[in-house]
């Protein structure tokens, strides 16, 4: 099958427990104000066969403490996320948990007729406007729904963020773009870029091409 993907990543420790594979879907209709992840908007881009995909997970299984995936909106291409969290069932007894920017009402379709493919999911569309003050969850409005029992570790994310829960991966590619995963706290983003330009480097944010964040 034909999907769109930004990235396939090992480990990520940002984005729940453990070290996790990070997979990232492109393409998103939401268009969220003030999305770090602008990059993984495009539609049409990333185009790969699903068969590419899950060898990449396949290769990381083993050391995985679970899979974690996000964008882009991964609902916008239903076919390609059921195959790929089956492959993951198929090669893994580990957590998946699942970012979408749709409300759980949006996507219950699919989650009945794909059931205990996904163990937890935070759902909701980014709110630069409202608090971010939920472990987990770049705003308030953002829910946590834990769906099998493989998923009751993130329970533990049904509190309050602490420091260490806003947090970021920061990872350098091979051509030297360095790219992030992870939920950073209001403002963060920005004092990085200013301490990065006041050193003398060249500041390339995620809503510009080529350049990926989570």
């Amino acid at each position: 099958m034909r999907m769109f993907l930004s990235r396939v990543h090992f480990p990520v420790t940002a984005l729940g427990h453990g070290r996790r594979v990070g997979l990232w879907f492109q393409g998103c209709s939401l268009h969220c104000p003030g999305c770090i992840s602008a990059d993984t908007w495009a539609h049409d881009e990333g185009a790969v066969n699903t068969g590419q995909v899950i060898d990449q997970l396949s290769a990381f299984a083993a050391d995985a403490d679970g899979l974690t995936v996000s964008g882009g909106e991964p609902f916008e291409q239903p076919e390609a996320l059921a195959e790929l969290l089956a492959a993951w069932r198929s090669i893994s007894d580990r957590s998946v948990l699942v970012f979408t920017g749709l409300e759980l009402g949006q996507i219950q379709p699919w989650l009945d007729a794909h059931p205990d493919l996904i163990d937890a999911l935070i759902t909701g569309p980014f709110r630069s406007d409202l608090p971010q003050t939920k472990a987990l969850r770049g705003s308030d409005n953002q829910a946590l729904h834990v769906l099998t029992q493989r998923g009751a570790p993130f329970l533990a994310y049904e509190r309050n963020a602490t420091g260490s829960d806003l947090k970021l991966d920061i990872m350098i590619d091979a051509d030297g773009a360095a790219w992030m995963a992870g939920i950073p706290a209001r403002g963060d983003l920005a004092k990085l870029r200013r301490a990065l330009a006041a050193a003398g480097h060249t500041v390339v944010t995620s809503d510009m091409p080529g350049r990926f964040a989570a």
